[in-house]
């Protein structure tokens, strides 16, 4: 019997060495076919497969090339906020007020929304944040509180967000656009709002015909044109610039698109959820005399918020795990940024884009990755001048198969090639991290190509065949 037992496993043994043999010649031989592509002649590209149980390397070409990993970079963010945060974080936003109640209802004082860097709240994606949801659940607050008349204003409180809402290292084209929406400690329908469209013939102008909601403190300047069929939705809105109202549109938006209508970045949440507050109460009775406010224009006027004396309720968000879901099917930027930030704070730093980087590098130090691998200035992968390699990219997947909620993070992956994987997308950037089993053995990877030329579905292809020999 022992003899038998030593040599089933000597063939077991063989037979895996020959399967992982095979793997990777065949990873080689796919690879350097794609190495050797018209596309990637001035490109540079980079594979690291691991075991995903182990972590042994099963194959890696340039592992230890920093490239830009576009939004692939959201896996290493996720996983350090269930790290860092726990799959069970909730995020909290606190209404209260100051000043104090008379015998007849009237408050005399201010509403105060407190923002605790909640992405979700007035968030379609979740029937309990949906803007009306989060509406009616402070109106019913503040009406159990006994107030029937505010003598002051709503003012929406960033809170603990008080450094720059945008990123340095990202470019000012993206900056109006709803991906490129800047963090805040009170977000407000994540941070975006729709501009409605007057298209015409090609090569003529396209005029705003309105915004969803209503934003009349806000102006538009339109100079984008009608653009050629198929050429698709190349229309830019550009935050205003400091102290100014005006925000403007520029680019091409193609003939035969349907929707008319592009989303765009709100330029202060808190403001705009203060001023949501204020219709509400005023449409249901509820006067109030002062003009809605966000701490952003206070500070402006060398002014801060004061501590609500007294708060009416606690609006939770949902659970990370479930934000994490959305943050990468959809690759929503600004709840990268918000997990970022909020990583920053629970370290007692403060809530900044900056201070959530460097946490983040050294988490991972800490657990043995080389912090000089990572060379990133954000969350989210927006930056193009972000740089990681795809060995530690590799490493920070391979790290979280061992965790208890591995399995929520898991399921966050979207499919792209009967794969479950991230994928990442920026000028001439294209990347994909995540896991795939083959032949029983679970294997984790990322791959990256910088300055590819030609189409981006043709280059997806290309690196998908090399992808499939891990299938």
């Amino acid at each position: 019997m022992r003899i038998k037992r030593k040599w089933l496993v000597s063939i077991l043994f063989i037979a895996n060495a020959a399967g992982a043999q095979t793997l990777q010649q065949n990873l080689q031989k796919a690879f350097t076919r794609f190495q050797q592509d018209d596309q990637c002649r001035y490109a540079s590209v980079s594979l690291t497969v691991l075991d995903a149980k182990t972590g042994e390397q099963v194959f890696a070409v340039n592992p230890d090339m920093g490239l830009a990993p576009g939004s692939t970079l959201k896996t290493v963010t996720s996983i350090t906020a269930f790290n860092v945060l726990g799959k069970d974080f909730q995020f909290q936003t606190q209404v209260g007020y100051t000043g104090t109640i008379s015998a007849n209802g009237t408050l005399t004082g201010d509403i105060i929304i407190k923002g605790g860097g909640d992405p979700t709240l007035g968030s379609w994606r979740w029937a309990s944040t949906r803007e009306g949801v989060v509406l009616n659940t402070m109106v019913a607050a503040l009406k159990k509180a006994g107030i029937k008349k505010i003598k002051g204003c709503i003012i929406g409180d960033n809170g603990v967000f008080k450094n720059q809402s945008i990123p340095d290292a990202w470019i000012w084209q993206d900056l109006g656009t709803y991906y490129g929406a800047g963090i805040a400690g009170l977000c407000w329908r994540e941070n975006q709002f729709d501009i409605t469209l007057h298209t015409g013939p090609v090569g003529s102008p396209v005029s705003v015909s309105g915004t969803i909601p209503a934003t009349n403190y806000l102006q538009y300047k339109s100079e984008l044109t009608n653009g050629e069929p198929k050429t698709g939705d190349l229309a830019y809105s550009y935050l205003p610039a400091f102290g100014s109202k005006v925000m403007y549109l520029r680019g091409t938006y193609a003939v035969d698109q349907t929707k008319k209508r592009i989303a765009a970045a709100i330029p202060d949440p808190a403001y705009d959820a203060a001023l949501r507050l204020t219709d509400t109460l005023e449409r249901i009775g509820i006067t109030v005399s002062g003009e809605p406010a966000s701490s952003v224009m206070l500070a402006d006027k060398g002014k801060t918020v004061a501590e609500a004396t007294k708060n009416v309720t606690a609006i939770q968000s949902p659970e990370l795990s479930k934000i994490v879901y959305w943050l990468n099917q959809k690759s929503i930027n600004l709840y990268a940024e918000q997990l970022l930030a909020t990583i920053a704070v629970k370290a007692g730093k403060p809530a900044s884009t900056t201070d959530g980087v460097d946490i983040m590098k050294d988490f991972w130090e800490l657990k043995g990755i080389d912090k000089r691998s990572m060379n990133i200035f954000d969350g989210s992968g927006l930056s193009p001048q972000d740089r990681i390699t795809t060995s530690t990219m590799a490493r920070i997947l391979q790290s979280a198969k061992k965790e208890a909620w591995f399995s929520d993070f898991y399921e966050s992956l979207p499919v792209y090639n009967d794969m479950k994987m991230k994928s990442g997308s920026i000028n001439s950037v294209q990347a994909y991290a995540g896991f795939q089993t083959h032949n029983g053995r679970q294997l984790c990877f990322s791959i990256m190509v910088n300055n590819y030329y030609g189409p981006g579905s043709g280059i997806r292809a290309k690196m998908f065949k090399v992808l499939d020999e891990l299938k």
